[in-house]
């Protein structure tokens, strides 16, 4: 079992940034990737990027050029700054770890991202 830990959601301004950190604990050693989703109210969740260990990168169109997604394969951790945020992004994040023999990963708890003036 893996057990992920979120933090770093919050309340901001648009415009503002956030760091959204996810740390992992249990058999690490099966993780090969690292996924961040977002759900907003009434709607499906989304993959928002991802990342491999040897830290190839995948992101959602909308976040591009915004949000970045980091790895630190030591502290077996996963991050995601946001920057420039708009409400539209406003929504819970999920960290998932894509890992062997675990079909859907391992998820975090969510933590809550609200973009209001």
């Amino acid at each position: 079992q893996v057990q992920l830990v979120e933090s770093g959601g919050g309340l901001v301004q648009p415009g503002e940034s956030l760091r959204l950190s996810c740390e992992a604990s249990g058999k690490i050693f099966s993780i090969y990737a690292w996924r961040w989703f977002r759900q907003a109210p009434g709607k499906q969740r989304e993959l928002v990027a991802r990342i491999t260990k040897s830290g190839l990168v995948s992101d959602n169109d909308s976040v591009k050029d915004r949000f970045a997604i980091s790895r630190d394969n030591l502290k077996n951790a996963a991050y995601l700054q946001m920057n420039s945020l708009r409400p539209e992004d406003t929504a819970v994040y999920y960290c998932n770890a894509e890992a062997y023999g675990r079909e859907d990963g391992y998820w975090g708890q969510g933590t809550q991202v609200t973009v209001s003036s």
